[in-house]
């Protein structure tokens, strides 16, 4: 290997100086004034809960206990990853642990925003180990995307959504695994759908948790549509058309704003921590199923933004960038196009941010795994990691999954 191509391990160690800046900050916070209406979810993060997480974040949440902690359940490393027409050595923050079973899937974990290598950490016990024989298990590598928790911050215009794949399909091929499988919900949806249309002879599977997809059409796929055209769908269904039309129409305020001048937003989320804590505070609520956030969840979950190597303004600009990209730029990629070549998993939550009709995902690829679940959002790893894990595993078991069919 070169010097580039090293791996090395390693542990969270936060500044003591960033710490302090931190709890500065925090003492020197301008709330809003009062009104009879400030708590009300309606209009965004309600006043009382953001003096309360403030308070506590500055006064009794213990980040160096919680870095002990997260360094000891995560086996982290970094390695540095060159990216066609941007850094030739981008410092790349992954956790990876391998099963203890023979013949392991390597699993290729993705997470999105508001989120980070935290979505991992409940998930990761469930996917590396296996009660029988039968049970696959596999071998887990999660990284933070660049821009995103203790990866490096990139320097040029243009990082999008193909870049985010190849480093993402570069540390796999460093690693070891030349056939690995994917998982994904937000950016881990188009990110690893990506990676499937750019490097399908590397993907042999791909398990998503978010679905995205245009409806059926009656050239492409006429039996989903007679259903869709004849409006066939489940009550379940029908609720995730509500759900949709909610976050259509109050909640995706952010993606706008991220997609357009996500540097005006930058401002706030870098210097105010109880700016950037109420940005995201008020996603986990929003976009979870009534999950009983702790504060000191709530806190961890938004310090690794506090705390980014790039900053925790850096992360919204994906959304600009996905926004923006050409053809040419992403690849001529588009994700929600039939893709015949890497077998698909499925998975509904009913408080994900867009919950669509199984039909409409079935028009994505080659479906082997679709489960519609009764509880859930947008962090199902996080929120529901038994149920999530059970799901991949019913994807890549050998008896009545693909698990068979896969070769490594």
């Amino acid at each position: 290997m070169g010097s580039n191509s090293k791996i090395e391990p390693y542990r969270i160690a936060v500044p003591d100086s960033m710490i302090d800046k931190l709890k500065k900050k925090l003492e020197l916070v301008t709330f809003p004034e009062e009104t009879s209406f400030t708590n009300d979810w309606n209009y965004g993060a309600p006043l009382d809960d953001i003096k309360r997480l403030t308070q506590t974040w500055k006064e009794t949440y213990d980040w160096r206990s919680v870095e002990a902690n997260l360094n000891e359940k995560l086996p982290q490393f970094t390695t540095r990853i060159g990216v066609e027409g941007h850094e030739d050595d981008l410092k790349i923050h992954f956790v990876h642990k391998k099963s203890e079973k023979p013949g392991a899937i390597p699993l290729l974990f993705c997470h999105g925003w508001p989120g980070s290598i935290i979505e991992v950490s409940k998930i990761l016990p469930l996917l590396t180990s296996g009660a029988t024989d039968d049970e696959p298990t596999f071998d887990v590598v999660a990284p933070s995307l660049p821009n995103f928790g203790f990866s490096q911050g990139t320097s040029k215009r243009g990082f999008g959504l193909r870049q985010q794949a190849e480093v993402c399909h570069k540390l796999m091929q460093r690693l070891g695994y030349g056939k690995y499988a994917t998982q994904g919900g937000d950016w881990g949806f188009i990110i690893t759908r990506t990676m499937g249309a750019l490097y399908p002879e590397h993907v042999v599977a791909s398990h998503l948790n978010l679905i995205v997809a245009h409806p059926p059409s009656l050239l492409s796929t006429p039996l989903l549509c007679l259903q869709y055209l004849l409006g066939w769908y489940t009550e379940q269904e029908k609720a995730g058309f509500q759900r949709v039309k909610w976050y259509n129409d109050e909640g995706n305020g952010y993606n706008r704003m991220q997609g357009t001048k996500p540097h005006t937003l930058g401002f706030a989320l870098a210097d105010s921590p109880v700016a950037l804590l109420a940005w995201v505070y008020e996603k986990l609520v929003d976009w979870t199923d009534a999950y009983e956030w702790t504060d000191e969840e709530l806190l961890t979950w938004i310090s690794i933004y506090a705390f980014s190597e790039a900053g925790a303004d850096a992360s919204v600009r994906l959304y600009y960038e996905a926004a923006h990209q050409t053809k040419k730029e992403d690849g001529g990629v588009d994700v929600l196009k039939w893709n015949g070549k890497v077998p698909l998993g499925l998975s509904y939550f009913p408080k994900d941010v867009f919950v669509l009709p199984s039909s409409w995902g079935r028009t994505l690829g080659p479906v082997a795994f679709e489960k519609r679940h009764e509880k859930g959002g947008h962090f199902p790893s996080f929120e529901v990691p038994e149920a999530l894990a059970d799901d991949i595993k019913k994807m890549f078991a050998k008896k009545g999954g693909i698990g068979a069919k896969l070769a490594f």
